[in-house]
């Protein structure tokens, strides 16, 4: 597999706007956690392109841009006192919440991010390359793959030491709840229902609404305020 030369990309830009809010919001601001978890991501996705890891870098490239795109409007929308999509306003209504603790607001960012966004952002990247799900499927696994293992890190980062965690502690019932692979399998399924609807607007907008209501319940769930 050729290497590609590195060379500024629309991933570079995103990179730079996740920078930007990284330096500008407080270190404990339920929006920055999740923001260095997914910047840290959105970097490995950069590095793996630079370095030929993604067989259609285009299909890369345009997959991880509608993806970031998407966050980075919630975000916009916020600052712009506008509502963002359902899924990401659990984790805006709670990021200051003292009672929240970090992993939770790391996975509820995660749970938004693929469960909503990434679904969508297969059909932006079908439609901005005139191809089917199954052509960009490849990319989606492999982006797939760095946040299963990036899961794993910030659980091992963020979580409690065993001696606070328990088997009786609520958040470990919360984190046993929700398992990142099953959130992109449903993923991949709502991304190819969605395409297969578009013929059917209606139908395929309600799909999308319903969706993002779904998601938003379980990122709410995730940020259930726990005792000390």
């Amino acid at each position: 597999m050729a290497q590609l030369e590195h060379f500024t990309t629309p991933v570079d830009t995103v990179v730079d706007r996740m920078r930007a809010l990284d330096e500008a919001l407080p270190e404990r601001d339920g929006i920055a956690v999740f923001n260095r978890v997914y910047l840290a991501v959105t970097e490995a996705v950069d590095r793996g392109i630079d370095s030929g890891r993604f067989v259609d870098a285009r299909a890369a490239i345009t997959l991880d841009v509608r993806f970031a795109e998407r966050y980075l409007r919630a975000v916009e929308a916020v600052a712009r006192d506008r509502r963002p999509p359902a899924c990401w306003r659990p984790l805006f209504q709670f990021r200051r919440h003292p009672g929240v603790r970090p992993l939770q607001f790391a996975l509820a960012g995660i749970n938004a991010h693929i469960g909503h966004d990434l679904a969508l952002a297969v059909v932006d990247t079908c439609r901005t390359l005139d191809c089917e799900p199954v052509d960009v499927e490849d990319e989606f696994d492999r982006v797939g793959d760095l946040l299963v293992s990036l899961e794993e890190r910030i659980r091992e980062d963020l979580m409690p030491g065993p001696d606070l965690l328990q088997i009786a502690d609520p958040l470990t019932h919360l984190l046993g709840a929700w398992s990142l692979e099953r959130a992109r399998d449903a993923t991949w399924t709502a991304a190819r229902a969605l395409w297969a609807l578009r013929g059917l607007p209606d139908v395929a907008a309600e799909f999308t609404e319903r969706l993002d209501t779904a998601v938003g319940f379980a990122g709410r769930m995730l940020l259930t305020p726990l005792p000390d």
